[in-house]
Parts: structure tokens; sequence; C-alpha cells
């Protein structure tokens, strides 16, 4: 097992990953890491142990311990996992003029309930597991590392910043804890003066309750320190609006917009978005403009996912890691070279707010897939009635099928003949798609659309040229057995030269996987209107 993720780190992040995120615009990385990259090999044993049962995480605790009290932990730098891992990519970022966040993912212990955010044994241990002898044992030993990570870091000028703890949740009264975010402030003030004991004046970014984003009684009043310089709020923002004027009536809740500018100009601190993402690119778009137009900075969650749209890279399907087979192709698949960049979501994040760029080159006469549409935000690329989620607990995806492209606009998968393997589907009235095609010769063509209708009301569909009608389907329902259709119909003389081509549609029901233009003359064996 060790072996494994020896080799799943080294494939997933390694510098043609970081040359790429550098080469879109970026100008630093948050790099998440475990604790337990920081034990040695025989104590992430004793650790993989305790993974296995919950019987085994009282021997764990009183091992770490041991190790804690007689210095053990942490001490061989030159060869721990952590501390190579983070040289790696601090040299990468410098060598692409980047800065490097470091933050600590995955706490001892665990800050929180959620096994996805901090990989806990026991729900909350960072904030409640005392050793034998009382001590908040988990605390004390991420105390430590962060003093040998800032011993080790303390003048390094290409970390930008330490993220304590990320996204630390549910430390309130309904587990057992304060609802003032006491232990918070407390491993906060402990974690801030160990720092600066080490002689370390790096930006110290702070993380709030509820995932990152509750600052009660954490405001720089209330910390218990006496240096309060170089302290950074963060927020993280997910499924929340992008309006400016929305506001959360808790003046410590930092995930809006107005929120945040207010926070930074109450206690004069600056603020930044350690996470966002999770969204559609109408979404990103919209965060990005939002933010930049208050000067406040922020960082894309996530590098890559297996087959995730959101990312900036997306890898493919490798089967299950249960098996030799399937851990041999996710080894070959995460590595860059084999991973596909979501070219839709580097252009929401990176491009002009209001621009409209073609997905691919697109000619008549060819064929135009329909999910080749351009590049670009709702109602300017695009119409779609449901295209970003504002709402935390709207969990409807924005893309119903959540595949190929993540706008707003409905994808399903297809196997259907001539196909790219993806159809535009569940097509509301109203909604459409622009295409930029370049008309090579001027004239008419014959317009073929290959389309299902699962509906027993038939679906219309019209296709304009710089909005002006050209061809126009209406689609009946089509057979379960053989679901997909040809349907042609003769166009309006074409001009020659770069246009904007529009699929409208104004019956909904039909799906849609490819349009082809052919020459007038070339014979056609399926009639549509």
């Amino acid at each position: 097992m060790e072996d494994f993720y020896e080799q799943y780190r080294a494939r997933f992040v390694n510098k043609a990953d970081i040359d790429f995120v550098a080469a879109q615009g970026f100008n630093c990385v948050r790099l998440p890491f475990h604790y337990d990259l920081f034990l040695t090999r025989q104590q992430r044993r004793a650790r993989n142990n305790a993974s296995r049962s919950p019987r085994n995480v009282d021997a764990y605790v009183q091992a770490l311990t041991r190790w804690y009290d007689q210095g053990q932990l942490f001490t061989n730098t030159e060869n721990l996992d952590g501390f190579r891992l983070i040289d790696e990519v601090l040299r990468w970022c410098a060598a692409n003029n980047m800065y490097v966040i470091l933050d600590l993912h995955a706490a001892p212990g665990g800050q929180g309930s959620d096994r996805n955010i901090n990989d806990n044994f026991v729900p909350l241990d960072l904030w409640k597991r005392k050793d034998a002898q009382g001590r908040l044992i988990y605390q004390d030993i991420t105390v430590r590392l962060w003093e040998k990570l800032a011993a080790r870091y303390r003048h390094d000028p290409r970390v930008a910043m330490y993220d304590f703890v990320n996204e630390p949740h549910n430390v309130n009264a309904s587990s057992g804890l304060s609802n003032e975010n006491a232990e918070i402030n407390a491993l906060y003030s402990g974690l801030i003066a160990a720092v600066r004991r080490q002689g370390d004046q790096h930006l110290l970014l702070l993380e709030g309750n509820g995932y990152g984003n509750e600052y009660t009684n954490l405001t720089p009043d209330k910390l218990r320190i006496k240096d309060r310089r170089n302290l950074v709020y963060n927020a993280h923002r997910y499924w929340c609006p992008n309006d400016p004027k929305a506001t959360d009536p808790n003046p410590n809740q930092l995930n809006l917009l107005a929120n945040l500018v207010a926070f930074r100009a109450t206690w004069q601190v600056p603020v930044w978005v350690g996470e966002t993402g999770e969204n559609s690119n109408e979404w990103f778009s919209g965060a990005v403009q939002s933010l930049s137009s208050q000067s406040i900075g922020w960082c894309h969650w996530n590098l890559k996912r297996v087959e995730g749209v959101t990312s900036l890279l997306r890898v493919r399907h490798y089967g299950s890691i249960l098996t030799p087979e399937g851990r041999a192709a996710l080894l070959r698949n995460v590595e860059f070279k084999q991973c596909v960049p979501n070219r839709d979501v580097i252009a929401a994040l990176t491009g002009p707010a209001m621009a409209r760029m073609p997905f691919v080159a697109l000619s008549i006469p060819g064929t135009i897939h329909a999910t080749d549409y351009d590049l670009g935000r709702n109602g300017i690329a695009y119409h779609d009635t449901y295209a970003e989620r504002i709402d935390y607990r709207q969990e409807a995806p924005t893309n119903n099928g959540s595949i190929c492209r993540n706008d707003g606009i409905d994808i399903q998968a297809t196997a259907d003949k001539d196909s790219n393997g993806f159809a535009v589907s569940d097509m509301a009235a109203g909604e459409w798609m622009h295409y930029t095609v370049t008309v090579a010769r001027a004239g008419a063509y014959t317009l073929r659309a290959r389309v299902k209708n699962d509906s027993a009301v038939p679906a219309r569909l019209l296709v304009k040229l710089d909005d002006v009608p050209i061809g126009s389907f209406t689609v009946n329902q089509t057979p379960a057995a053989a679901p997909w259709v040809t349907m042609a119909v003769p166009t309006t003389p074409l001009p020659a030269g770069r246009h904007t081509l529009t699929l409208y549609v104004e019956q909904p029901g039909a799906s849609l996987s490819w349009l082809q233009f052919n020459s007038a003359t070339t014979p056609t064996t399926q009639g549509g209107q």
C-alpha cells in the first residue's frame, strides 16, 4: 500500500502540472497535505493499523503520545515524505514565479466530522481527544508540526502563507463543544505564538468554523496573542450568490462578498478566498468578476479529478482501485500527459468576463457536434434556464449529465453513430446555443440533424445564421428501440465567411447529437419538415 501511494503522489502532481497551471496565468498554488506524510513509515504503519478498526485508535494515540514526549515526531526532516514533497513543489513553482500556500488539509485527529474533509478516525478528535495525562494531544502534535514547518521555511520567500487548519466544522455545542469557537481560538492562538517563536513572520491564514467561514470569537481582538501582524482571514466560497449586495446577517460569516469586504474594512486585515469551485462556468465567471472588482484573491479547487468537469484537468476513468488492473490504470491516467484540460473551465476562470470564443473550429460544409457550442457565459455563448448553483441546499446539477462540459447546457452520453459520444438533452423552450462557423463557399445547403424525442409531444428546433432563420425541424416521438433519427431540410442560401450559427429551441423535448451541412446537390433519404 505504501509503495502504491508513493507512486500515486509522484505521478499525481509533478513539474508538468505546475508548468501547466502557470501557463494559464495563475500565480500561486495552495498545497494541501495530510499530517501523516510527516510520520516515518513505521509510525504511519501504526496509523494505518488504526484505520482498519476503531479498536486500534487508543493504541495509536498512546504511540503518538510516546513519540511526542520522546521527541520522535517530525524530526528527520530530510527523509520524511512531507518535507520532500513540499520542497519539490516549491522548486517547481519558483521556476514559474509562483507562490505556494502550505495547507494542513488533514490535521492530526481530524478538525471536523466529515471524513472527506479531514480523514478522521473519530469525529472532532482534534478538539476532544486527551491522552493519559489529560493533554489535548492532537493539538499539541499540530503545534509541533507547524513549529517544524516554520523552522524549515521561515526565511523562504517562495511560501506566501501558512494555512494552519483546513475547514474546521461542527465545532459547536451540538458536538459537545462551545458555541463561540473557543476551542478554535485556543488552538490558533497557540499556533500563531509557536510560529512567531521561530522568528517566522510569514502571513498566517486563519480558517473559520463551518468549513472555513465563521469567525465569531476569532476576530483579531479576540485572539490570545500579543503580535497580531500578518494575519489573513479566509473564506471558502461554494454554492452561494455572487451578487455583491447579498449579505449574511452574521458579520463574521464571510463567504458572501459583501461580508468579506465589510470584515476587511472593520478589522483592517487582508482577506483571501482559499477555496472556490465545484460549480458551473457561469458561476466561476461571476465569482472571478466579483472578487476581482474588490481586489480579493482566490484559489480554485481543484487541479484534477477523475472524470471531473469542474477541475482544470480531467482524469480518465481507471476502473477500481481494489484491483491490480485498476491501480495500474490510475497510476497511468493521473499523469499530466494523460489528462484532458477542461478548456471551458479555464476560459471561465481566466478569460475576459463577457467574451465569446469558438470551442473548436467549425466549417460549413461539415458536421457540427451539438456539444461544440462556443465558450462564454450564459446569455452570451448559450442560454440555459438553470446555469449556476447559488444555494448549497439545492443539489440539482446545472448540467444534468455532469459530463463533457461545465455549463448550464444539459449533456448526456450516447453511443449513437457518428456522434462524439455526447448529445445535448433536456432542452427547454427559449434555450439556445451559439456556434462560430466559417462558411467555405456561398450557396444553399442541405441541413441534416441527428435527433430524438422521448416524449409524446412534438419538439421544434430552429436553426439561424446571424439571427436569420435558415431551417427548422419538427421532431415527433421516436421509438425507444431506435431513438435516434436523421432529419434533413434545405437551407436558405448562406453567405461565405465567418458567422454565428444558433440552435434555438422553440418547443422542448428533443435531444440533439449533431448538425450537418452538405452541398444542396447531395442526395438525402430522410425528410424533415
